[in-house]
């Protein structure tokens, strides 16, 4: 196998990102982006800018990848990195392609002075639980996720609370 190159993705990498999500979904048992959920998934990163993106390559074949954006926390008064994914194909997992990826936004957070860096694990996730919590990363207790998806933010919208 080739070099792994991890970057910045490209416009040029929006079928290589879409694949990669693709996997993820079935790696989390979910159903992947429809069509109009991929178009938008790449407009979005590429422009608007709303995401940010990190590919992993092995010459033209797509590994990994992460994707990032901004949010803020007022009580630091700081931006938080959030990882919203981080996925590493199965054949290639053990490499150190994930700890590759995840320290270079760890140098991003750093870069852009965050406060902190967020992200979300699946509870059955223990390979990637076992990885965070080696890297010193704690389970968040005191907080409870709460989501509307988008059905209810539709009835809301028109009836209000």
């Amino acid at each position: 196998m080739q070099d792994i190159v991890i970057r910045k993705a490209k416009p040029k990498d929006s079928r290589a990102f879409l694949k990669l999500v693709r996997e993820l979904a079935k790696f989390e048992r979910l159903k992947p982006p429809s069509e109009s959920g991929k178009r938008r998934l790449v407009q979005d990163t590429f422009r608007t800018k709303r995401l940010k993106l990190l590919l992993a390559f092995s010459g033209r074949v797509p590994l990994a990848y992460a994707l990032y954006f901004f949010t803020y926390s007022s009580f630091l008064a700081k931006p938080t990195l959030y990882l919203e994914d981080l996925f590493v194909l199965e054949t290639y997992r053990g490499q150190g392609i994930g700890s590759r990826m995840f320290e270079m936004l760890i140098r991003e957070a750093r870069r852009l002075h965050c406060g902190r860096i967020e992200w979300a694990v699946l509870t059955w996730n223990s390979k990637a639980i076992k990885f965070y919590e080696g890297i010193g990363a704690h389970q968040l207790k005191e907080w409870h996720y709460y989501r509307l998806d988008e059905s209810r933010i539709s009835k809301l919208a028109r009836k209000g609370i």
